[in-house]
């Protein structure tokens, strides 16, 4: 790699792609995000050129931190130590600075940190569902169904929608492969509901060669660049419902939330939603123990009374 005098903008940039793609190993549109706010970052500190990455302190970081947090919704602000200590961590290794930054990022603060998920029931899942499959003006409704329809039944993220091939569907074995986060692959099963949808699209709506499942319904009939077209779909569909609009940068993980969230509700283990949801980390599933409204009255302390006392 060159040295720190020499690099350009655009060379550590491109590097740092690499980086991600090369010991990451993360997806293209991840790799997208982090890019861009490394760029956001290095345009703070500098300006339009590239300075001497050494000047780089904490001072520098915490501004920065502080100064997105004041121009980011707050359903973002979780990302921004994320990928600030991915680019500090990719200079040092690369032994553009001297000293390890990325230890010393500070988490930012929600305030919606312990917010219970905007999920729908039941019911409102079949009425979205049906939605979906019905808009107006939709000369690619086949398609949509059969993608939502996987993130309501399967619980799956968008992207991994987007990312299905053709050949990830085992016809004879009733399986699915899903291309899940950081490289990961499941095998999942093929449910007569969510094979008839997608058989349906394949056989009557879908056109083009290429391998990826779902293409643009308009020539050339292209894969999607990113998931945005499942949070498109979504929004249009909720507003022809009953069902209350979702909060900005939800709608994407509507489904997945209320998957699991139903599946709590009917007596599933947490360990149970772990598999369903393919959490790596438990931690993360933990979650959904406060939509168990009743399991958690059970362990509440009783309301004290006047003088201390207990009803």
């Amino acid at each position: 790699m060159k040295t720190k005098t020499k690099l350009s903008r655009d060379e550590l940039k491109t590097e740092y792609r690499k980086f991600l793609t090369n010991h990451r190993g993360l997806a293209e549109s991840t790799i997208r995000d982090y890019s861009m706010f490394a760029d956001r970052f290095l345009k703070y500190k500098f300006g339009e050129t590239l300075g001497d990455l050494s000047t780089i302190t904490a001072y520098d970081i915490a501004n920065f931190l502080q100064d997105c947090i004041g121009h980011s919704s707050i359903y973002r602000d979780k990302t921004l130590s994320s990928y600030l200590r991915g680019f500090l961590r990719f200079l040092f290794h690369n032994e553009l600075i001297e000293v390890n930054l990325a230890l010393g990022v500070p988490s930012v603060k929600l305030k919606t940190s312990r917010r219970i998920p905007y999920h729908l029931n039941v019911e409102q899942i079949d009425e979205l569902l049906a939605a979906v499959r019905n808009l107006p003006s939709c000369l690619s409704r086949k398609r949509n169904y059969a993608m939502v329809l996987l993130m309501a039944r399967l619980g799956l993220r968008p992207p991994e929608v987007v990312r299905m091939q053709l050949d990830d569907i085992d016809w004879r074995k009733g399986e699915i492969l899903i291309r899940g986060k950081g490289g990961y692959q499941d095998k999942l099963p093929l449910l007569e509901e969510i094979g008839e949808a997608i058989k349906d699209y394949i056989v009557n709506d879908r056109k083009g060669v290429s391998r990826q499942l779902f293409v643009a319904y308009r020539p050339p009939y292209l894969p999607f660049k990113s998931s945005q077209i499942l949070t498109i779909v979504i929004k249009r569909a909720v507003k022809i419902t009953s069902i209350p609009e979702p909060e900005p940068y939800t709608a994407s993980h509507l489904l997945r939330h209320s998957l699991a969230t139903n599946l709590v509700q009917k007596g599933a283990s947490l360990e149970e939603i772990c598999n369903a949801l393919r959490h790596r980390n438990r931690r993360t599933t933990l979650l959904y123990a406060r939509q168990n409204i009743d399991g958690l009255r059970t362990i509440s302390l009783p309301w004290p009374i006047e003088e201390g006392g207990q009803s």
